[in-house]
């Protein structure tokens, strides 16, 4: 078997568990995600309930209050009927704050993870802003050498351009010169063949 030296083979086994640590990682998101869903539901059960029951109670009461009226001792009917009334309804609120306790527990846990979450991935942000500005600013001096190149290179055919028309302007002046002084050589040779002529 080939010899492989510590780091190679730590390096493998890192490679290997890192998938089942993020899979791990998504499965405890998940575990606690329907932790909290069913914690919920619960709560939100519980408050049902505990509407239920306080609708119940008052439903009872009218009912009670309406059958003493008819009884030989209506007062203590009644008093009878509203010790029932209340201790249904002390229960219905024992439910409620019960289910309001885990909802605030539920929301209290959501916004301690959230907050871990947001610290946890705070230096990635932080890298990938940093990231950014980084390409915005490489990208804004990139346009700028090429703003800057392609006015040096319109500089220089400008310049090459007065360069070109101040050379064929001086060709044309030397052509004129020598136009000028082939028909100034022309006329004066025209002259002396006209004094030569006039001396014969």
């Amino acid at each position: 078997m080939e010899n492989r030296s510590p780091s190679v083979v730590a390096g493998l086994i890192a490679a290997l568990f890192l998938p089942w640590a993020a899979l791990a990682d998504t499965g405890g998101d998940a575990a606690r995600q329907a932790d909290w869903d069913a914690r919920l539901d619960k709560a939100s059960a519980l408050i049902a309930e505990s509407r239920a029951k306080a609708d119940a109670a008052q439903q009872l009461m009218d009912e009670r209050t309406a059958a003493c009226s008819k009884k030989f001792l209506v007062n203590a009917c009644r008093d009878e009927a509203r010790k029932e009334y209340q201790k249904s309804t002390h229960e219905a609120h024992r439910l409620e704050s019960e289910g309001k306790a885990i909802e605030r527990a539920v929301k209290k846990e959501q916004i301690a993870e959230r907050d871990r979450q947001r610290a946890e991935e705070a230096p990635q942000r932080a890298a990938d802003l940093q990231a950014r500005e980084d390409e915005t600013e490489a990208a804004r001096q990139a346009t700028a050498a090429k703003i800057e190149a392609t006015q040096a290179d319109k500089a220089r055919k400008a310049a090459e351009g007065e360069q070109r028309k101040a050379a064929e302007a001086e060709k044309l002046r030397q052509k004129r010169e020598a136009h000028e002084r082939k028909v100034a050589e022309k006329m004066r040779q025209a002259e002396q063949r006209e004094q030569e002529r006039a001396k014969k």
